[in-house]
C-alpha cells in the first residue's frame, strides 16, 4: 500500500534497521570531497574525534590543521583561506561553532560570501548527558538568519556523506557558491536513504506516500466494508489527495515515517516529506503539499522559533496560509539525559508526532 520514493531502505520499519550517527557520514564525505578536489582542506578545534575529521587528518596530514579550542579564530581563518581559493571545512560541536564563534562566521566568512563548510556536531537534545550547555537547539535559527548562508540538516548517515560532497561542490557542478552550515548529530539513528537516494541541495523529497488503489480498498474496510466511503482524488492525476504533511528535518524523520506508517492503517493518508535544505527552502514543494492537505506538521530537534516550523511557517502565511501544528521544543533549555529520556520530555518524540497529526485534522475539520 504504502508508497516510498525510489530507492529508501526497505528496511526502514525492522526492529534490526542498521542505524549510523550522521557525523560518521560526515567523516566519510569529506574524505570523498578531498578526494575530488585538492582544494579541500580540514580545520578542527580540539575535537577531531569527536567530529569524525581523525580519518581526513590521517589521510591528508598535509590539509589538515589543529586550531585548538579556539573556534573564533579558525573562522575567520578559513575566511582568508577561501579567498585564496581554498575550501575550507570546519568542525567542532555545534554549540561552540556556530554558538561561539557567530560573529565571525557572520562578519568574516558570510558578509564576503566565501565558500567556506561549517559542521556543527553534536547538535540537537540527542547529545543527552551532556546536559543544557552543550545541546545546541537553536544553531538552525541563528544560522538561517545570516544572509548567503546555506542550511543543511541530513537525515541519516548516507545523506550526511552525500551533502558533505554537495557542499564542496560549486553551483555550476550541482552544489552551492554559498557558505554553507552542515547540522550533524552524535547518536546512531536508522539508516533511511540509500546510496540511490537522490539528494540535491534546495530540492525537498517526498518519501512517504500511499497506493491510491490500495489505500480506496482499506479506508473502505476501515469504514464497515462500505463501498461508498469518501476521499478525495486529485482532479488531473486521480491520486489520492493525503489528509495530512508531516515536514521532518534531520534524524527524526524516522519517526515521522513511522507515525505516517501507522495512521495508513487508520485509513488516514499522510505524506511525508524530507526537509534536508532548510535555507534555501524548496518554496514549491512546501506549497504544493500544502495545497493537497491544508494540513502540516512539523517535526525536529531543535527550538520551533527560529528552526524549520518557523521557517515554514513565514513560507506559507506570505503565500498559502495553511493550518500548521509544531513538533520542536518549545522556548526551553536541554538538560542531561539519555537521549530517549530527552526525545520524550520534549514532546519531539513519536507520540508527539502522532499528537499533532490528530489534532492539525480537528483543526482542519
Amino acid at each position: 500500500m504504502t508508497k516510498f520514493l525510489s530507492h529508501i531502505n526497505p528496511k526502514i520499519f525492522d526492529a534490526d534497521v542498521e542505524q549510523k550517527a550522521t557525523r560518521d557520514g560526515f567523516g566519510q564525505g569529506l574524505i570523498d570531497a578531498a578526494e575530488q578536489n585538492q582544494n579541500v582542506v580540514g580545520l578542527c578545534a580540539d575535537l577531531t574525534d569527536s567530529t569524525k575529521m581523525g580519518e581526513f587528518k590521517k589521510k591528508f596530514p598535509e590539509r589538515f590543521l589543529e586550531i585548538g579550542i579556539a573556534e573564533q579564530n579558525m573562522a575567520s581563518v578559513v575566511s582568508g583561506m577561501s579567498a585564496m581559493g581554498k575550501i575550507p571545512f570546519i568542525t567542532s560541536y555545534a554549540m561552540f561553532s556556530p554558538g561561539r564563534n557567530w560573529e565571525q562566521i557572520r562578519t568574516t566568512i558570510c558578509y564576503n560570501d566565501r565558500k567556506v563548510i561549517i559542521a556543527g556536531s553534536h547538535a540537537g537534545l540527542s547529545v543527552g548527558p551532556d546536559g543544557g550547555t552543550h545541546q545546541a537547539i537553536e544553531d538552525i535559527a541563528i544560522t538561517r538568519v545570516i544572509p548567503n548562508m546555506t542550511v543543511i540538516v541530513p537525515c541519516d548517515a548516507i545523506e550526511a556523506r552525500k551533502a558533505t560532497i554537495a557542499s564542496a561542490k560549486n553551483d555550476v557542478e550541482g552544489g552551492t557558491d554559498t557558505p554553507v552550515y552542515l547540522r550533524l548529530a552524535r547518536e546512531k539513528t536508522p539508516i533511511i536513504t540509500t546510496e540511490e537516494t537522490p539528494f540535491e541541495i534546495g530540492k525537498a523529497q517526498i518519501f512517504f506516500e500511499l497506493d491510491t488503489d490500495r489505500f480506496i480498498s482499506m479506508k473502505a474496510k476501515a469504514n464497515g466494508g462500505s463501498s461508498t466511503t469518501t476521499f478525495k482524488l486529485d482532479n488531473e492525476t486521480h491520486d489520492i489527495r493525503h489528509d495530512v504533511g508531516i515536514i521532518a528535518s534531520g534524524p527524526l524523520l524516522y519517526q515521522a515515517l513511522k507515525v505516517a506508517h501507522e495512521y495508513e492503517e487508520k485509513g488516514i493518508a499522510v505524506k511525508v516529506m524530507n526537509l534536508a535544505t532548510i535555507k534555501p527552502l524548496d518554496v514549491d514543494a512546501i506549497i504544493s503539499l500544502a495545497k493537497e492537505t491544508n494540513a502540516l506538521v512539523t517535526v525536529e530537534e531543535h527550538q520551533t522559533a527560529g528552526g524549520v516550523g518557523g521557517a515554514i511557517a513565514e513560507c506559507l502565511s506570505r503565500v498559502y496560509p495553511t493550518h500548521i501544528e509544531f513538533v520542536g521544543v518549545e522556548d526551553k533549555f536541554g538538560q542531561s539525559g539519555t537521549p530517549a529520556e530527552l526525545i520524550k520530555h520534549y514532546g519531539v518524540g513519536e507520540e508527539h508526532i502522532h499528537e499533532a497529526v490528530a489534532k492539525v485534522l480537528k483543526r482542519k475539520g
